[in-house]
């Protein structure tokens, strides 16, 4: 196999050789965003795989239900605000992993991502027996967990430049689901809301919900403003797409608290949820917010699993990286769902 070369991860990423170079050798000079993005695109083109195996190639014994493991797992949180233990999705996430691991008699470290520092720099890697990350952590701190040749299990993310074993909810199918539910009511009109670059688990919701528009031959004009960057400061460009776009049926939100902010920012022009547009969600975070439709995530079985798959993996170091999909319930809001054909 032909080995990628800083050129052609340069062409690609629109950058310079020089950028790119420092991005890879983990010199200054360079953006935090721009580095992430570089050490992306180069996972993308295969530039890691020609840098070796990222496979875990200390023996490991076979583990045990209630056996004492040998050394500490350590949780991993990105350094990103509302991505941590008191969050309404990943704290029920957490419990589930720290549930697990008290099962099988293991330790437990938990550490938010450092900044601008080594990622073991304030810890001993001969003491951690494996790695569960929660969420989007850096391509830059899992290069460097990479190194270090630590089993790792991901929980909600996976990344061009590392592989690992993941546990996701089965993002494609629910949102396909709760798609066909709401059109089986009579919607015909939807938009998307959210980032969907920010996290696989949204544009796995994105393409799920495109794909039924396309199975049932609805026209898809979705306003990019609503999928792009600017959906970042969501109170400050829904004002922008009302103004300038009609309303769709249903604002269908990447999780709920997309859609908690969506309804904010809707009732703060006078626009009535549910009465005027219906919104849906993702998630099942806030059971109070009359939205049309969400998913319930079993977020501690996430945890639950991801401990399972982490513990199988430390003991079958060369087996083949593996994806686990939970299935999540679609739930329609009965103070919400309404046939069109009826009246408001």
């Amino acid at each position: 196999m032909k080995k990628v070369t800083i050129q052609e991860i340069a062409d690609f990423s629109g950058v310079s050789k020089f950028a790119v170079s420092r991005a890879l050798s983990g010199k200054s000079g360079v953006s935090a965003q721009t580095r992430e993005m570089i050490l992306k695109a180069a996972g993308q083109l295969g530039y890691f795989k020609d840098t070796g195996k990222s496979v875990m190639l200390q023996s490991s014994p076979t583990y045990t239900e209630g056996e004492a493991h040998s050394g500490a797992i350590l949780v991993l949180f990105p350094n990103v605000r509302y991505q941590d233990a008191d969050s309404l999705y990943w704290g029920p996430v957490f419990n589930g992993i720290s549930a697990r691991l008290n099962q099988r008699g293991a330790d437990i470290l938990t550490l938010t991502e450092p900044s601008g520092e080594h990622m073991f720099s304030l810890l001993n890697p001969k003491a951690i027996g494996g790695i569960v990350t929660i969420g989007a952590v850096s391509t830059q701190i899992l290069l460097d967990i990479k190194k270090l040749e630590i089993p790792v299990v991901m929980v909600d993310h996976q990344d061009p430049a590392f592989q690992a074993d993941a546990v996701f909810a089965d993002n494609f199918h629910c949102m396909r689901e709760m798609m066909v539910k709401l059109i089986s009511k009579g919607y015909k009109n939807f938009q998307f809301v959210g980032l969907i670059g920010y996290a696989q688990s949204f544009y796995e919701r994105w393409i799920g919900f495109k794909s039924v528009l396309d199975d049932h031959n609805l026209k898809q004009e979705q306003i990019a403003e609503l999928i792009g960057p600017e959906i970042a400061h969501i109170h400050e460009a829904i004002p922008k797409v009302v103004a300038s776009y009609e309303l769709p049926e249903v604002f269908v939100c990447t999780n709920d608290t997309t859609a908690l902010f969506v309804m904010e920012a809707l009732q703060k022009l006078g626009i009535d949820v549910p009465g005027h547009v219906q919104i849906t969600g993702f998630d099942n975070t806030d059971e109070s917010l009359p939205l049309l439709a969400t998913v319930d995530v079993s977020k501690e079985l996430l945890g639950m699993r991801a401990v399972d798959k982490l513990l199988w993996r430390m003991a079958n170091p060369q087996s083949n990286f593996e994806k686990l999909l939970i299935q999540g319930e679609v739930i329609l809001k009965d103070n919400s769902v309404f046939n069109k054909d009826q009246e408001i």
